[in-house]
């Protein structure tokens, strides 16, 4: 009897152009990841990565179950990629049971060649990882950042959390056992001991980020206050060369009062 093929995946093309679909490697043919990849079209293309979602995103696949059978197979991959994509992703699929000393692996190779590594568990979720790569294309950062409101309580968190070792419930702490900003900026050191899960670090930390000046004092702050800086004595022997020979000395510095010190 003849062998069964595996079935073709034909391409869904965008009707628009290339420029809002998933380019596939043909090499990528009859992997059931393609079925996954839901509201986004895609199509094959001749690139090097296996997935490019972006103008700058390439994505490389990796099933471990591959992976153990042909183990330098992905460094002969990430190689062809060289340094032509700014995003790079290694999409793993786990298929096998023991999957931890591959992972850790694998994860030290994306460190060493600049990857972004990204493990799914199921086609699926595959499909899902790469669809949203492709349509946060061109989406900013707004969600994935830290939104900070304006009222007091938030204000006074994202400020306190700044200090090294202070968390949100060190904030709720300060503010029901010392009161406002302005009383927990001259709280004392004994005072913020007297807090529940306040050590001596914590607490000098705290109190260290009130004193302290807000801008770094420069090495020409005294000039700028118009202090006149020491100058070394000047010594009157002359310079030896690397044979002991005296050879002539440099001529002096020009004094301080003709160098323009408002830096």
């Amino acid at each position: 009897s003849r062998p069964i093929r595996p079935p073709v995946i034909q391409p869904r093309r965008a009707a628009g152009g290339t420029t809002q679909t998933i380019i596939v490697n043909p090499c990528q043919r009859g992997n059931p990841v393609l079925d996954a990849i839901k509201n986004v079209p895609w199509e094959y293309g001749q690139i090097v990565p296996d997935y490019q979602v972006g103008a700058t995103t390439a994505v490389l696949f990796l099933s471990l179950r591959y992976h153990r059978l042909h183990p330098e197979y992905v460094h002969t991959r990430i190689g062809k990629l060289e340094n032509r994509f700014q995003l790079r992703v290694l999409l793993m699929m786990c298929d096998v049971s023991e999957h931890e000393e591959p992972i850790r692996e694998l994860t030290k190779v994306c460190l060493i060649n600049n990857l972004t590594i990204m493990v799914a568990w199921t086609p699926e979720e595959a499909g899902l990882y790469l669809s949203t790569y492709k349509l946060f294309e061109h989406k900013p950062p707004d969600r994935i950042k830290e939104r900070v409101d304006k009222d007091y309580s938030s204000l006074l968190r994202a400020a306190l959390t700044s200090i090294r070792g202070v968390n949100k419930t060190d904030v709720t702490t300060l503010s029901s056992n010392v009161g406002s900003v302005r009383e927990i900026a001259d709280a004392s050191v004994e005072t913020l001991l007297a807090c529940p899960g306040f050590g001596e670090v914590k607490s000098r930390r705290v109190s260290e980020a009130f004193q302290r000046p807000f801008r770094n004092a420069g090495k020409s702050a005294g000039a700028r206050r118009g202090e006149t800086p020491v100058l070394p004595p000047q010594t009157e022997e002359p310079a030896l060369g690397r044979q002991g020979e005296g050879r002539k000395q440099r001529a002096p510095s020009p004094e301080w009062d003709d160098l323009d010190l408002d830096l």
